[in-house]
């Protein structure tokens, strides 16, 4: 935008009507005896009325409002986010139609005791989001396997989607190829290598927290006799090998979910479980199954700009900007920054790029190292996108969930993420405890 925006608290308004909306109507059918009560307030609608609300503040006319948010709709960020949530979809609904799925839990049981087997999802996400450096491909291609395990196992579906995304997330605040990794080191102009190891300082400790906190969380659990695994079983679940290792190489996101869900159709036609019109309408269910995800990220998109234009995103940076006195504050200071555009834009990426050059700034001024804000700036963002309901990690998890019939509810999955509060904790005790090299 060409001029400059004025800083309006006022203009954060709409999150509160959204949080008092949707949270507040929430708690209320959960006390008027409503089963799943976070699915009476339907999300779509919690952010049409926040949207209304944005509507009323600034003073521009109502046509450049409209513009403004249609733009904030149609951003590139959204519009990529939703192709993903479509892909994702259509290869979760028709790996299970082809019978990926069971196979898949089937080696895996035969592998992984019972107990363990929490433990081993949220492990085995950490390794493919820091291979592949992306927490949504992981969350798309784990989740269905994870869900397998809930009936054999009597495991909560909420526990095992929560391994899984939390599993993504180390890899998406860890791996060098992280989007959020690039747009950190940039901002700050650091090398990647210490910024991978500064972080590694605060995300490795954590995940063996969060290891053995879902390692605890199976030991109730009795050990079952594993199915029998053949040949059939290794060729089923070629699809979900093809995906990790597409992804390893580095292929594009959407471009794996797309190839990945024809070889689905293709293995399970080989083997009698697909015909041609079959695998189309699982497609065409797994798609639409993603409807109310992708209207609840373009809905979001387009509050978070109108949000943004009437000063709501500048009146947080002078407010935060104000609390810094020195090196460690700079660091809090950036962390409470980057966590509250990311609270209000979903995306850790953009997050960082709207904070990282204040965050720069507010480094070279205070003398702060330029590697911890970097580090700063990935984790706290990180933190924020894997506990909010609304980002595309947790939806996308709970659109592939409702693709396989299973329902969440959003914020009861929020009750299982163990390692994004783990690492805030280490966020808070490496800025509290850990010196800062420009500190005399």
């Amino acid at each position: 935008m060409k001029d400059r925006i004025k800083s309006n608290g006022w203009a954060l308004i709409p999150f509160l009507v959204f949080a008092v909306f949707y949270v507040g109507l929430s708690l209320y059918a959960g006390r008027c005896g409503f089963e799943m009560p976070w699915y009476k307030v339907p999300m779509p609608i919690a952010f049409l009325v926040a949207s209304a609300t944005a509507f009323l503040f600034g003073r521009k006319p109502l046509a450049e409002k409209v513009d403004a948010y249609a733009r904030g709709m149609g951003e590139t960020n959204i519009m990529i986010m939703c192709l993903v949530f479509i892909l994702a979809g259509g290869f979760a609904t028709v790996a299970k139609g082809s019978g990926a799925v069971d196979a898949a839990v089937a080696i895996a049981q035969s592998i992984i005791p019972a107990n363990l087997m929490v433990a081993g999802l949220f492990l085995v996400s950490c390794l493919i989001s820091t291979a592949i450096g992306t927490s949504c491909g992981t969350i798309a291609a784990v989740t269905p396997i994870a869900l397998g395990f809930a009936g054999p196992l009597g495991l909560q579906p909420v526990l095992l989607m929560g391994a899984v995304i939390g599993g993504a997330m180390f890899g998406d605040n860890l791996s060098m190829i992280s989007d959020t990794t690039i747009a950190a080191t940039r901002t700050q102009d650091v090398a990647m290598r210490d910024k991978f190891f500064a972080n590694a300082a605060i995300a490795v400790p954590a995940a063996a927290l969060a290891l053995v906190a879902y390692a605890l969380t199976g030991t109730g659990i009795a050990d079952v006799i594993a199915p029998t695994v053949g040949w059939r079983e290794a060729v089923l679940v070629l699809p979900y090998l093809y995906v990790l290792v597409a992804a390893l190489v580095g292929f594009n996101v959407m471009a794996v979910l797309f190839s990945g869900t024809l070889l689905s159709a293709l293995v399970g036609g080989v083997l009698g479980k697909l015909d041609f019109f079959g695998a189309l309408d699982l497609v065409g269910k797994g798609t639409l199954g993603m409807s109310e995800t992708l209207i609840v990220a373009l809905l979001a998109g387009g509050l978070f700009r109108l949000v943004q234009e009437n000063g709501g995103v500048a009146w947080l940076v002078v407010r935060i900007s104000a609390l810094v006195r020195g090196a460690r504050t700079c660091e809090a200071g950036v962390g409470l920054l980057v966590g509250a555009v990311n609270l209000f834009t979903a995306n850790n990426t953009v997050a960082i790029v709207i904070a990282g050059p204040i965050a720069k700034e507010c480094s070279d001024r205070f003398h702060a190292v330029p590697v911890r804000i970097a580090s700063v700036l990935d984790t706290v963002s990180c933190i924020v996108q894997g506990l909010i309901p609304y980002g595309a990690q947790i939806l996308i998890a709970i659109g592939v969930a409702k693709g396989l019939d299973v329902r969440v509810d959003s914020f009861a999955l929020l009750s299982h993420l163990y390692y994004q509060p783990l690492l805030a904790v280490m966020v808070v005790l490496a800025i509290v405890f850990k010196k800062n090299k420009s500190n005399k």
